[in-house]
């Protein structure tokens, strides 16, 4: 099933309909749009007969963009008869979705499940798929649960060259997807859900999802981990409006214009290489001298035309009206503070370990990284955590999906020591 493509010449007609119709902006070249596609695609398939779906291209029709006020992609439009409902810009998983459509289709809540898998994994990136190719090859009855769609953080990534076997590259999307199929050729199952408590001791754990309770003998926790907030006032109110955390994701809206990458790390040089052939001006605003990049970054960033460094600098103030106008930034040597212009700033000072659902169960450390040797296995039986969610030196898409075989592996000698057959 695909959505009716929408435009200026027949989007009033469609939003007349006397059914819910839901209308998605979206672009071809936003990678969050690909990223959350397959939650879109089961939605649609779930409701076909309850709900009208569309699609609008921004870049075809940007006169809808500015109509509604849409300012970020994807954002969902809820329409029925003519009357708009509400707006949901950027969902963050399936559940929100279904949870949108359902406020006004008096949708019931399904009865729990009771089946019990061998493993349900948390997260679908590299670590998350992984396993699972590896559990379910081993004969383990295997459910992959991702809020929006496969690949985890590696999405935001518009060209990998540092993961074996693709010798000129490959995006984090493709990549993504490829590791879904792979485990689902043997038998894995995913589920588009969002997590929302889980209960870890005992011989048969719990998963709570928004819709239903999954139980599992073991879990492979593979949430990884989430953008790192500058902490500075009236940062949250300006996503969106000046403020991101992907250039991958929202860098177009800058075309020539004017933006500002604070970081020193890969992630941040690699942000402002891709806004550097988006936008007219990119500044990388860091709090040191020197960068904490790797050395392939060094070169081309210094000699791109329209990349200035900002050396010594920390932000101290978000400068805007209703959008974001420049950032005030402090000397972190000298103290003083100046204003610089801009339209644009990306935040890109490192990430957090999605824990937070774990704490009080599995032992953190004082970062919030679940603590997991290289067994991968925490201190709760039948519990693994793998990929950037867990204590490790390195944190990369190789490593994570070595730690998804290690923990597969030992999830299957935890089940046979329990008296759970495996093949």
């Amino acid at each position: 099933m695909k959505a009716m493509q929408v435009t200026k010449q027949n989007f009033d007609e469609v939003i007349q309909q006397d059914r819910l119709t839901l209308i998605e902006f979206s672009a071809p070249w936003c990678v969050y749009c690909q990223r959350i596609a397959p939650a879109m695609q089961q939605v649609m398939e779930e409701n076909a007969d309850r709900v009208a779906f569309g699609e609008i291209n921004i870049d075809d029709d940007p006169e809808l963009m500015e109509r509604w006020q849409v300012e970020l992609v994807p954002t969902i439009l809820l329409f029925r008869g003519g009357k708009h409902l509400e707006t949901l810009a950027v969902p963050q998983s399936k559940d929100v979705i279904d949870a949108l459509i359902g406020k006004y289709l008096d949708q019931q809540s399904e009865e729990a499940n009771r089946h019990v898998y061998d493993t349900i994994i948390l997260g679908g990136g590299p670590a998350g798929y992984t396993a699972a190719l590896y559990a379910v090859r081993a004969g383990l009855d295997t459910l992959v649960i991702e809020k929006m769609g496969a690949g985890g953080q590696m999405t935001s990534t518009m060209q990998i060259d540092n993961y074996p076997g693709f010798e000129d590259g490959i995006d984090g999307v493709t990549l993504g997807m490829k590791m879904q199929a792979g485990a689902q050729r043997f038998g894995a199952k995913t589920m588009l859900a969002e997590v929302v408590s889980v209960k870890l001791d005992g011989a048969v754990k719990e998963v709570v999802t928004g819709k239903e309770t999954l139980l599992a003998r073991t879990v492979i926790i593979a949430t990884g981990a989430n953008h790192k907030h500058l902490g500075v006032e009236g940062e949250t109110e300006l996503v969106g409006r000046g403020v991101g955390y992907c250039a991958a994701c929202d860098g177009m809206f800058y075309k020539g214009k004017t933006v500002a990458v604070v970081g020193g790390g890969n992630s941040a040089a690699a942000d402002a290489m891709t806004l550097a052939r988006i936008a007219k001006k990119v500044y990388i605003i860091h709090r040191r001298d020197t960068l904490r990049a790797t050395k392939i970054y060094h070169d081309p960033l210094m000699q791109a035309q329209n990349i200035e460094f900002q050396w010594n600098s920390a932000v101290a103030e978000l400068l805007h009206e209703d959008n974001l106008t420049g950032v005030r930034l402090r000397d972190t040597v000298t103290g003083e503070t100046r204003d610089l212009p801009v339209d644009g700033l990306f935040v890109s000072i490192g990430r957090a370990p999605a824990t937070a659902l774990f704490a009080g169960q599995v032992t953190l450390d004082a970062a919030g990284y679940i603590v997991a040797d290289e067994t991968t296995q925490t201190n709760l039986p039948g519990v693994f955590a793998v990929g950037d969610v867990r204590t490790k030196a390195l944190r990369q898409i190789v490593t994570a999906a070595a730690d998804g075989a290690v923990a597969a592996h030992f999830a299957e000698e935890y089940l046979a020591g329990a008296g759970k057959p495996v093949a």
